[in-house]
């Protein structure tokens, strides 16, 4: 008897996803702050625990959840999804949308959305993982679906890995997970090697000497100071990296002083830069520490500038085995596969997961976007930028076709290394 493709077995399996739709629904209108998952996280366990299959474990490294469901002898397959929101003010007019605000880690009263798709995420892995359950007839080993909070801090994965995630469940073969974007809703892209940017951010605190603003000869003014650093990071990218290359520099704030008439006596400047090779990223940390310390000593700042790194995140590297077996499944499975999707300048925690341990990884994108909006402005010739994408207060991916091909892709990555 011929082997049932990873296509035919999921058909067969046809989960309902209409609870699932509310259950995204929810997730939307209660979202929460990176390490404040609380709500989130206890849903998502008490979902698990329903299935019966799952042997649930939460609190990890924060608020993470991960399930695990043995089913015989074979290979380990971890899934992940993440949890946590931004600190954007929703406004996509959805019946669903949230109106929640919370306090950030600095105690600010913030409104708060899931402007990233995360609720997305949580809803695919968690149907997936009933699918799973329900199949268990046509795959052998281990399933672990893995719940991971702050993501958009840089924080959660290795917060996890830290708290004793793999002395809880057992160490995976591969590691897989997707995100929803900016893309034709229907669409699954993916691509060998690297296929998200590493990211870094750092605060930048220059000092100088308060005073009078119409006695500005007995000050030494920070704002000028700051505003001169600003300009020259610009050339760091355009004048020190290879054209070839991929980087971004990007200062995405500036703030000194508290009204008009006072010169402050400090600045500081967040920063935010993106590459790919260690090399350099390593060359862009040293330019700026030339650019900002040469500036504070042609100002005549009274004392050295001050460097605080605030996120890390590592580059997301595909196995190229695993990603080329799992673009076969793909291809044959969706109408709309891309296996050579462009490389982005966005970043993950995700591959910590598998870094940490030596464990290989494949990340995959779907897309959110209506798709007679997306033809509709490819018709028009207009930039696809006009759509809002994530971390957008307009950001709504919609729910179908985008939570079934999440869902289908999840379970083709566990069955593909599964299947009996």
């Amino acid at each position: 008897m011929a082997q049932k493709s990873v296509s035919d077995i999921l058909r067969s399996a046809s989960l309902d996803l209409t609870p699932y739709e509310d259950l995204y629904k929810h997730f939307h209108a209660h979202p929460e702050l990176s390490q404040q998952e609380e709500s989130t996280s206890r849903k998502v366990a008490a979902h698990l625990s329903q299935l019966k299959a799952y042997e649930v474990h939460t609190n990890i490294g924060g608020y993470g959840v991960a399930g695990v469901l043995r089913n015989g002898v074979g290979r380990t397959i971890l899934l992940r999804a993440d949890m946590d929101a931004l600190p954007v003010k929703e406004l996509t007019g959805l019946p669903y949308a949230s109106l929640v605000t919370m306090r950030d880690a600095d105690g600010i009263e913030k409104p708060v959305m899931h402007a990233c798709g995360h609720d997305m995420h949580i809803t695919c892995l968690l149907a997936a993982a009933a699918t799973l359950a329900n199949i268990q007839y046509a795959w052998s080993g281990t399933v672990i679906v893995l719940f991971q909070p702050n993501e958009e801090r840089g924080g959660g994965a290795q917060a996890m890995v830290d708290d004793g995630l793999y002395s809880k469940v057992p160490l995976p073969d591969f590691i897989f997970g997707q995100h929803v974007m900016r893309m034709r809703a229907g669409r699954v892209g993916s691509r060998p090697g690297t296929i998200m940017a590493a990211a870094d951010s750092l605060k930048i605190t220059v000092y100088g000497r308060g005073g009078h603003g119409s006695l500005p000869h007995q000050t030494v003014d920070p704002v000028l100071l700051a505003a001169h650093i600003v300009i020259r990071l610009q050339g760091i990218v355009s004048r020190e990296i290879d054209p070839s290359d991929l980087a971004v520099v990007t200062v995405g704030s500036l703030q000194a002083g508290q009204t008009e008439n006072i010169i402050a006596d400090r600045a500081e400047i967040g920063l935010d830069f993106r590459t790919v090779k260690l090399e350099t990223r390593q060359k862009i940390i040293s330019a700026i520490q030339r650019i900002v310390e040469a500036e504070c000593m042609a100002s005549g700042s009274p004392k050295p500038p001050l460097f605080t790194p605030t996120r890390r995140f590592p580059p997301t590297s595909n196995d190229k085995h695993i990603a080329s077996q799992l673009a076969e499944s793909f291809e044959k499975h969706f109408e709309d596969f891309d296996g050579d999707t462009p490389r982005t300048n966005v970043s993950e925690d995700f591959s910590t997961l598998g870094t940490s341990k030596g464990i290989p990884c494949c990340f995959w994108f779907i897309g959110g976007i209506d798709a007679e909006l997306w033809d509709k402005v490819q018709r028009e010739d207009n930039p696809t930028e006009e759509i809002p994408g994530n971390h957008s207060a307009l950001f709504a991916p919609v729910i179908q076709p985008t939570m079934k091909v999440g869902v289908d892709a999840l379970c083709i990555a566990a069955l593909t290394f599964l299947r009996k």
